[in-house]
């Protein structure tokens, strides 16, 4: 049990009607979540508003109520505090009511449009070969030594993030490497905790549904940086041309990765094959079993992001060399009779085309590339037909399906990519709502040789379907369909 006014603290407080000595032994936003003793904090979402749910949370027992706008009616006994900006409060108080447990052990925040998932699970088995005991948050799974928690969300909400770091710091955990997303950081949910290091991996199109322009998604990703420390480290892939913006305000020290550009840290690839890499970084000659330039830069941030946290550069390439890529990233499935299959969760038109860019570059003359593509529904929608017709200038055929259509009509969507085809096309195009059928469709196109990309879902293991979630695995079909049409 806290006081409030404990919990409070670093606040900005505009106005209060009450005690702030009363007890608190819950923070909540969902009034579903309201007990006895608790402080609900009204925050203003996208699609509901807090405030509305005030008169609830005080019949279910909240003592104190955290708001942008005091009721007109008051209640007796309850302390009401008037803050300029809800969502921010939220992740101060949740941050105060845990006892500030980023503070206690290495917070790294991963961020960018593609590469965060794949970087921020290689660091998370990265330190844990060199011995250390590691946190996760990231897309697919949240991480706690040896404990695997299923993820909801990239980036939790700021009490579950907290709650999450807390349980961290009990298990002695020295380092967290975590996903922030752009909506982590215009809904407040990393206000509140401190980084020990940012890295930025790439901006492309994605989210403007949610954010409207590129130029507010841009603004979203810079917010992460202008707030890290001056102790923490900003580390920013030099190959992409927003990189610069990122660092404009940030009070960390700066740091640059680069494949192609010049960087304080580069890599160069000396081969790139489906058997892997063979790099050189920063002099030092390494292989991976990762495939592709993508990676590469992925591979790079690691090493930098390991060295600037003050590991020997020779142990971690060492380390490095023996990882394997994350679930669902250009996750090769080979069959008998000679036919690849490669999932990948290239769910943005940058990711879809440099997958296939490295299929591309390591495919002979005479092979054939099969894409089995969807893209998924109440979600941006311009990218569809983008990604359709960068799936068919790149491969030899597309057959366009769903991936999780959520509670669009799925044809609907299919209809919407095939505007990116062009007429000349048409004709190696075809449209299959079933997923699994689209991905036996594309296998028996197939010979030996030939390369069957299932682009879209990676690592998850559901389809999600008028607002209910079916059991899907890309892996595990393209197995089974390899392993019946190509013994």
């Amino acid at each position: 049990m806290k006081l409030l006014k404990d919990i409070l603290y670093r606040v900005r407080i505009e106005q209060v009607v009450g005690s702030t000595n009363t007890a608190i032994e819950v923070i909540a936003f969902d009034s579903r979540k309201v007990v006895s003793f608790t402080a609900f904090v009204a925050v203003r979402g996208t699609q509901v508003d807090g405030h509305a749910f005030i008169e609830k949370a005080i019949e279910s027992g909240a003592s104190a109520i955290i708001c942008e706008t005091i009721p007109a009616e008051l209640k007796e006994g309850i302390t009401y505090v008037r803050v300029e900006d809800a969502a921010a409060t939220l992740g101060i108080m949740a941050a105060n009511f845990f006892d500030h447990p980023s503070k206690q052990l290495k917070l790294v925040g991963i961020t960018g449009t593609n590469g965060k998932t794949s970087t921020a699970t290689l660091l998370f088995r990265l330190f844990r070969a060199l011995g250390y005991k590691c946190g996760l948050v990231s897309t697919v799974e949240t991480r706690i030594g040896q404990r695997t928690i299923p993820s909801t969300h990239t980036t939790p909400d700021a009490i579950r993030l907290n709650e999450l770091l807390a349980e961290m710091v009990e298990e002695r955990v020295a380092f967290c490497f975590m996903e922030v997303s752009s909506h982590s950081v215009v809904q407040e949910r990393i206000a509140g905790l401190q980084f020990a290091g940012g890295v930025f991996m790439n901006i492309t199109h994605d989210h403007l549904d949610y954010h409207g322009t590129f130029a507010e998604y841009i603004k979203a990703k810079k917010r992460f940086f202008d707030q890290l420390p001056a102790t923490a480290f900003a580390l920013v892939n030099a190959d992409d041309a927003n990189s610069a913006v990122m660092l404009q305000n940030t009070k960390a020290t700066k740091r640059s990765f680069a494949v192609k550009s010049m960087a304080d840290h580069r890599a160069r690839i000396i081969e790139n094959q489906l058997t892997g890499l063979h790099l050189n970084i920063d002099e030092y000659d390494m292989y991976s079993r990762l495939i592709g330039e993508f990676n590469a830069s992925n591979l790079l941030a690691t090493y930098t992001v390991a060295t600037l946290l003050g590991e020997v550069p020779l142990n971690v390439l060492t380390a490095l060399s023996d990882l394997e890529p994350p679930r669902g990233r250009f996750q090769v499935v080979r069959s008998n009779g000679g036919v690849i299959g490669v999932v990948d969760y290239a769910h943005t038109p940058d990711a879809l085309k440099n997958v296939l860019t490295t299929i591309n570059d390591v495919c002979g003359e005479n092979e054939q590339v099969i894409t089995v593509l969807g893209c998924g529904g109440d979600r941006d929608r311009t990218k569809r037909p983008i990604m359709a017709r960068i799936a068919t200038d790149l491969s030899s055929h597309v057959v366009l399906t769903s991936d999780n259509p959520r509670t669009e009509d799925p044809m609907a969507i299919l209809e919407e990519m095939r505007q990116g085809v062009q007429l000349t096309d048409q004709g190696r195009v075809w449209s299959n709502a079933d997923r699994k059928e689209a991905i036996r469709q594309a296998v028996g196109m197939a010979k030996s040789g030939d390369v069957v990309l299932v682009a879209g879902k990676g690592h998850e293991t559901y389809q999600e379907i008028s607002g209910m979630k079916h059991p899907f695995d890309d892996v595990a079909v393209l197995k089974e369909t390899l392993e019946l049409l190509h013994k």
